[in-house]
């Protein structure tokens, strides 16, 4: 070992100030949704597992362990009984997991009740699966919570690591949360518990609401350009946390990273594929005119996009349907935030001149939303091409229930013209509400088509919600899960 123990412990008691009593410095008052789960999961599991909470750098999952620590020790346990380390410190990656607590006890003696480890970026750790597997199967008095930046945590090892951990993914900040961080001055808005729920409403209470909201608009705008890394909302300027976007979290991950975990030399190629897609995300990927404009391989090209999936730079949105309907299609790309493409490409405040543009960032804020909120229901999320190639942005399916989405972040009022896609879908799947994101707050209401598709009730007309993007995304970043979409 290069290091000497006490070298070594004097480490590990700067990770963990409250062994001298003393807190973890700088903790924000202000917690994440995730926050009460991660929480919950330490003090009462439901389940005898370890608690993964994955997410791309930066996204505040260090300051949510943190957090639940210090929550912890104002309940009553006992601040020696608790354990924090990340492995991205190079001696205590040396270390390694067993080590690690042998280091623990050699200067904090064992005691009897529950021990709490908190370990963040344990992937960069080896043999982390195995060791997680025999702490959950013999070490019944500890409970662990493990924080990864890449997919791997998730799937590698899976076999061996099955019932064996709990994962709680992080997506970059919600737009409520954004708003929550920045101490903005919330309109007095209704409680949605499910965009259902507006089916359900007079043309009055949209005509109020679409008044109280329109405050939301400019912060909704800014929310694109700054994203929702909680380090980049607090920057003074826009142009300051586009730069801390673009420097500190995708040029770490691409650059260090790709290569740390998984060995990728040729980050040239791969810094090209990711500019490709921040030209081009939300849209269908067209994999032989990307590997012709870039003079790459198909297979270097496929498995490039797989890593960036993996350190949720990305989301892959596959086509909808079931076998031969989906063999040969092609993927939709969404980045992991609407503010990296702006931030790469240098931008600035010009997205919001960019009508294309512009409403790509709405569409990929709004998938994200969507896709972190129905997420811990095994939601499946794919987009939908019908006859004369009409399309639909977003379906989610959950429990067998299908709700489409599209996006029309258009100045003008979205009509049943502009709807072909959404119509047609709902006409042949047989679904009877979908939703249309909107740009103007007066464009807020519900929309009886002609159209009539079966029910298990009898046969119904296909309603639309036509719902503004900043109440869209406001209300499924606020509230808890309690119903589906199309409930």
């Amino acid at each position: 070992m290069i290091a000497t123990s006490s070298e070594l412990i004097t480490v590990l008691r700067q990770y963990n100030p409250w062994w001298r009593n003393a807190s973890a410095s700088d903790l924000p008052s202000w917690r994440r949704r995730a926050f009460h789960g991660i929480l919950t999961w330490m003090q009462e599991p439901p389940a005898p597992r370890a608690l993964l909470l994955s997410g791309a750098r930066q996204v505040g999952k260090t300051t949510l362990f943190l957090q639940v620590i210090q929550e912890l020790i104002d309940n009553g346990v006992p601040p020696t009984k608790i354990l924090y380390a990340t492995f991205d410190h190079p001696l205590l990656k040396l270390l390694g997991l067993d080590g690690l607590i042998k280091l623990w006890r050699e200067f904090e003696p064992e005691s009897d009740g529950i021990e709490y480890l908190f370990l963040d970026e344990i992937q960069t750790v080896r043999d982390w699966q195995t060791w997680l597997k025999l702490q959950v199967d013999f070490e019944k008095k500890r409970r662990i919570a493990v924080t990864g930046s890449a997919t791997p945590l998730v799937t590698e090892g899976q076999e061996s690591g099955v019932g064996r951990w709990h994962t709680l993914r992080l997506s970059t900040l919600s737009f409520f949360e954004y708003l929550q961080l920045k101490q903005v001055n919330i309109p007095p808005l209704p409680e949605i518990n499910s965009l259902a729920r507006l089916f359900d409403w007079t043309p009055a209470q949209f005509a109020t609401v679409s008044a109280d909201a329109a405050p939301l608009v400019a912060h909704f705008h800014e929310y694109l350009l700054r994203g929702g890394f909680p380090q980049s909302v607090v920057m003074g300027s826009v142009t300051a946390a586009q730069k801390l976007l673009r420097e500190d979290i995708v040029d770490k991950v691409l650059k260090r990273d790709m290569t740390a975990l998984f060995g990728v030399r040729h980050i040239l190629e791969l810094e090209q594929v990711f500019l490709y897609l921040c030209l081009h995300g939300g849209g269908i990927l067209d994999m032989q005119t990307l590997c012709g404009d870039l003079e790459l391989k198909k297979p270097t090209v496929n498995n490039f996009i797989n890593l960036l999936e993996a350190t949720h730079l990305i989301y892959k949105l596959p086509p909808f349907g079931y076998g031969k309907e989906i063999l040969r299609a092609r993927y939709k790309v969404y980045l992991a935030d609407a503010a990296i493409s702006p931030s790469v490409l240098l931008k600035g405040n010009s997205l919001l001149e960019d009508p294309i543009a512009l409403g790509i960032a709405v569409e990929t804020a709004f998938f994200k939303h969507v896709f972190a909120r129905y997420y811990s229901r095994s939601a499946g999320f794919s987009y939908w091409r019908g006859k004369s190639d009409r399309e639909v942005d977003i379906v989610a399916e959950v429990e067998g229930r299908l709700t489409p989405f599209e996006v029309k972040y258009r100045s003008q009022h979205t009509g049943a013209g502009e709807l072909k896609g959404l119509t047609q879908f709902c006409e042949t799947r047989q679904a009877p509400r979908g939703y249309v994101i909107t740009r103007e707050m007066q464009d807020f209401s519900i929309l009886t088509l002609e159209k009539e598709v079966n029910t298990r009730t009898g046969k119904a007309p296909i309603r639309i919600a036509k719902i503004p993007a900043p109440l869209a995304c406001y209300w499924l970043g606020k509230t808890e899960l309690d119903e589906l979409p199309g409930d």
